[in-house]
């Protein structure tokens, strides 16, 4: 696409994705003022989140690949502030100095990203529900436009609800976690549906068979959950 918005530029300056086996891949955040904004990278997908302490502001991302010279090529599957914009892709520039990713909008102000994690780990990439248990049995999730999927890095999640197709936008939660002899424990940073559960710790069990992950306990209402999250390179 020849023309985009100058929101929809300064989106896409700001992500700076390098090519998969480059150290880009993982966590990185970004503070000013009360903002924290964290960007997550997997070898297929990123996500860019703004949040305040208790308050969500807005979240976009999509895939990547790279273009050679210098570039990456993004599409944008969702944005919170410019929904229209799902769909729309472009090349980027890409930038890293001293360890720090730096990105650029067109007007020359640049931003710095700090590494948080480099992207391993077991639970590392992209994740789609595929299977959910009710009524005692586990179903399996039917294959269509509309997708809870989760993008993973080595300490921090995020998952989003939308419609592929369409780029609407159903909710988003995110935060931290860890991963150890079974046990997967998240504390939620962010929550677009619910501020009062930032701050949350929550347990499960979980087992990774080959590209599926086992995910069993209880959500942050209290409810049981058992649900198969299957690796998705979309």
């Amino acid at each position: 696409m020849k023309r985009l918005s100058v929101f929809f530029t300064l989106l896409l300056s700001s992500i700076g994705i390098l090519k998969a086996q480059n150290p880009a891949v993982g966590a990185w955040k970004s503070v000013s003022g009360e903002v924290n904004s964290v960007l997550l990278i997997t070898p297929e997908w990123f996500s860019i989140t703004d949040y305040k302490e208790k308050s969500f502001l807005s979240s976009y991302g999509g895939t990547w690949k790279d273009a050679g010279n210098g570039e990456s090529s993004v599409t944008i599957y969702f944005n919170t502030a410019n929904p229209s914009q799902a769909g729309q892709s472009a090349n980027v520039p890409v930038s890293m100095e001293n360890g720090r990713l730096i990105t650029s909008t067109p007007g020359g102000s640049k931003q710095e990203w700090t590494r948080v994690d480099d992207g391993t780990g077991a639970l590392a990439g992209n994740w789609q529900i595929t299977s959910r248990q009710t009524d005692g049995k586990m179903n399996p999730i039917p294959s269509g436009p509309r997708q809870t999927f989760r993008i993973m890095t080595g300490t921090r999640f995020q998952w989003v609800a939308l419609n592929l197709d369409t780029g609407e936008f159903f909710g988003s939660g995110g935060g931290t976690y860890t991963f150890e002899n079974g046990t997967y424990t998240e504390k939620i940073e962010f929550f677009s549906r619910d501020n009062s559960r930032v701050g949350a710790m929550l347990s499960f069990k979980g087992t990774v068979n080959g590209n599926n992950w086992d995910h069993s306990g209880l959500s942050s209402k209290g409810d049981p959950i058992h649900e198969i999250w299957s690796r998705n390179s979309r």
